[in-house]
């Protein structure tokens, strides 16, 4: 049985953007509802989120069952073990934070690729193989060829090492985090300042010139649309968190309007 094919990679090697969106709400049955819908990718966002392992297991496997998205999974800095569990679990792309430099992103091959390409660990028998059901140097290859890896650029210094970061072997992509870059300028949550926005066009440029991709991180509609036109190729449209807080007070907004 081959390994399960990734959606994102897929989109890319087909010269398609890539949709995805977050899942905060720690419930398996979110996470197969939106697999169902169609999505190329679902974030889970152990960084921030009170999540163990063990629960984003639970969560991957219920978006495994309800369709193809991929699972990009984002760990703590410096968590390379969680990590490699969590591709074992069947996640099939890592959102790194904060990567600094191009030392920081040779270990995040390291541990999240098999060699020759890392020195990932072998185990074989989760759901990433699957079970064991594929021949261990199958399994291998294609696990090598299908996870893909996202450093993250997320301050002024980080930035100016996007381009040897992106120059990185086995770093598939380079993803700006607008909150914190803003936040490391002293501009909190202002993600459209121009700064930000200047940010994000060195890391395309850096990105484009090392042949890899870049990741959106889209505020609405219209900026997905520009960030599909620029050539991002996976763009994140918020987060069921969002998008349930903004039904819940339009609504409560309404109701006092009656």
């Amino acid at each position: 049985m081959p390994v399960r094919p990734s959606q994102v990679l897929a989109c890319l090697r087909n010269g398609q953007a890539a949709h995805g969106v977050a899942v905060r709400l720690a419930d398996p049955t979110v996470a197969e509802f939106v697999a169902h819908l169609g999505f190329d990718a679902i974030w889970l966002d152990l960084e921030h989120q009170r999540l163990s392992v063990e629960s984003a297991a639970e969560l991957i496997r219920a978006a495994r069952a309800g369709g193809a998205a991929d699972i990009v999974a984002r760990p703590g800095k410096g968590e390379f073990a969680r990590m490699a569990r969590l591709l074992e679990a069947g996640a099939r792309g890592i959102m790194y934070p904060r990567c600094e430099s191009a030392a920081e992103a040779a270990e995040i091959v390291r541990w999240a690729k098999f060699p020759p390409l890392g020195e990932r660990g072998l185990d074989g028998i989760g759901p990433d193989n699957p079970f064991g059901l594929t021949p261990a140097a199958e399994y291998v290859a294609q696990a090598n060829a299908e996870t893909f890896l996202i450093a993250q650029i997320e301050s002024p210094a980080a930035l100016e090492q996007a381009a040897a970061i992106a120059a990185v072997p086995g770093i598939d992509f380079l993803m700006l985090g607008p909150g914190d870059y803003s936040c490391s300028l002293g501009l909190a949550g202002q993600v459209r300042h121009a700064e930000v926005t200047a940010a994000q066009q060195r890391l395309r440029e850096a990105s484009t010139a090392s042949g890899k991709g870049w990741v959106a991180t889209c505020f609405d509609r219209e900026h997905a649309h520009q960030c599909q036109r620029e050539g991002a190729a996976l763009l994140f449209h918020g987060s069921d968190w969002r998008l349930l807080s903004t039904g819940l007070r339009q609504l409560a907004a309404e109701n006092r309007n009656m």
